[in-house]
């Protein structure tokens, strides 16, 4: 008892830590419409309201838009507001009116593997998008006016997946790309050939395969990459030397990180509105906030503590129309809004049943916001609600990520890689049917990766049957709607007598499309007392 008291009482120091007072509101809403009235400040009034903490204070779920069949990827609002894209594991880009809930456009991507982004290009009139997936290729689709999708084309290839795009503020025809293959690509649509290799982003002679790049509003010269290493690089395009400094100009990480010995890596980074400052989101650790106008080395300024981000590749994001917070999601199926200043977090709200937020989108002029992960649906939020949050259950939630993570690193250390994890996350759906194969003599007891495994729809698949999604078995905390089979494993039974909930080592799938698998053990603390060989279950290596 003594022992537990003591590390809750770590746990409750650490989140304390490294925090600041809330300033008091910046904004006041009977003032505020007083002086509208008379035309004093009228020209500031829908920035103010939409940085207001009272109001994000106030955000509540709205409205759903169903369409995609698969976890939605990416999210991206037109300049004006007036569109939302969103790609997914499906292979498919719906455009909605948001505000109407209403799909006006869907159209296949021309992808062979997951869809991670999609965005529209500025000063395009909406009409064209860039898209990037799992199979490493960069597309464009030209949209007409009358809500159609007149074709898609390939402008690039990455030896990898290719994660992210970085848009150019002011260019309707080049932007960036960055791949898992560790290449920044220039694409400039006007061109015959429009990709350039811009740089290999390397650390001494090892290449870094990138999850992240943005470009800075305020200077579009420079943008920041990060990926599988602990570092934030920043780059300016006008300065690569390949031969000095591996061509970066400037490098961020948080102190304690620089020496770590785990596999840390950074899953999203971006830009405030200024370009004045950097968040980077790093795997199961926290989330930093650098000042980009620091000196190469420079340590970070703000940690925003409490969240979970180890299962997928998790974004991050500025809330605001000055970056007044810092918006995530985590594998607790919650999403959170930290005061930027002062580190704490002022929202808190149940995202996907899936488990886990992944995209979060504010809206350009709005207070507002979309968000979607492991569910199929894309979730709008309002600052609609008559009461501002309490908070209720954060403290809980928050330890209750503390613990599991310091679990996790206590007992596998560096003995798996979640880049492994994340590929299983996001591998795709339309596999050829599983074969089961009775020579599991190669599979080994694998560390927990996967978080709390929920339940079984079967545990009666016959050794050489073909297995159907049907006989999956699940992790996470609520039925999942991931994108593949990540989220799920292939139930390996040999008995219609055998228990929902048991399965058998009598037959173990071998490979599907290409995967092999191997059997994981410790998924949650049931999972971990489930010692003998029937409860084990096979998942992709």
């Amino acid at each position: 008892a003594e022992v537990r008291d003591s590390s809750v009482q770590a746990v409750e120091e650490w989140l304390g830590a490294e925090l600041r007072e809330l300033d008091g509101p910046r904004w006041r809403a009977v003032p505020s419409l007083r002086a509208r009235e008379i035309g004093r400040g009228s020209a500031q009034f829908v920035r103010r309201v939409c940085g207001s903490r009272g109001l994000v204070q106030r955000l509540e779920l709205q409205g759903r838009l169903e369409r995609h069949s698969g976890c939605v990827n990416t999210l991206h609002f037109n300049p004006s507001g007036t569109r939302l894209a969103s790609g997914s594991d499906d292979l498919r880009v719906v455009i909605w009116d948001w505000a109407r809930r209403r799909a006006e456009l869907e159209f296949d991507t021309g992808h062979k593997s997951n869809v991670f982004q999609a965005k529209f290009l500025p000063h395009s009139g909406d009409t064209t998008l860039a898209m990037c997936a799992r199979d490493g290729q960069i597309r464009i689709a030209e949209l007409s006016a009358t809500q159609r999708c007149k074709n898609t084309k390939r402008v690039a290839q990455h030896k990898g997946a290719a994660h992210k795009l970085a848009l150019e503020p002011d260019s309707p025809c080049s932007f960036l790309s960055a791949g898992e293959d560790a290449v920044v690509f220039d694409i400039d649509l006007r061109l015959d050939r429009p990709a350039t290799k811009l740089v290999v982003v390397k650390e001494g002679d090892k290449k870094v395969g990138l999850y992240t790049i943005f470009v800075n509003p305020a200077n579009t010269h420079h943008f920041a990459v990060g990926g599988r290493d602990q570092y934030v690089r920043i780059y300016d395009q006008r300065k690569i030397n390949e031969n000095e400094n591996n061509g970066v100009l400037k490098k961020f990480c948080p102190s304690h990180l620089v020496s770590s010995e785990s596999k840390i890596h950074i899953t999203c980074l971006v830009y405030s509105h200024d370009g004045s400052e950097l968040l980077a989101s790093y795997n199961d650790e926290d989330i930093y906030l650098f000042d980009s106008s620091h000196s190469d080395g420079a340590d970070y300024r703000r940690r925003y503590k409490g969240h979970r981000n180890n299962a997928t590749v998790k974004g991050v994001n500025f809330y605001g129309p000055c970056s007044e917070f810092v918006v995530s999601g985590s594998d607790c199926g919650h999403i959170y809004l930290w005061d930027k200043h002062s580190a704490r977090v002022v929202q808190f709200m149940e995202g996907d049943r899936g488990g886990v937020v992944n995209c979060l989108e504010p809206h350009p002029h709005l207070p507002g916001l979309a968000t979607s992960g492991l569910d199929h649906d894309v979730k709008l939020w309002a600052p609609t609600a008559e009461n501002p949050t309490s908070l209720k259950g954060l403290k809980e939630v928050m330890k209750k990520n503390k613990r599991e993570r310091d679990e996790d690193s206590a007992r596998h250390g560096d003995q798996y890689d979640t880049q492994l994890l994340w590929f299983l996350m996001r591998h795709m759906r339309n596999r050829r049917p599983l074969r089961v194969s009775e020579d599991h003599s190669h599979f080994k007891l694998a560390p927990k990766t996967f978080g709390t495994l929920y339940s079984f729809a079967h545990s009666s698949a016959k050794p050489h049957a073909t297995c159907t999604e049907s006989q999956y078995a699940y992790f996470g905390t609520t039925r999942p709607t991931c994108c593949s089979p990540i989220g799920h494993a292939e139930t390996i039974g040999q008995s219609a007598s055998r228990k929902i909930g048991k399965i058998t080592l009598g037959s173990a799938v071998d490979k599907t499309g290409g995967l092999s698998f191997r059997w994981c053990s410790s998924l949650s603390s049931t999972w971990r007392n489930a010692t003998s060989a029937e409860n084990r279950v096979a998942c992709p290596a």
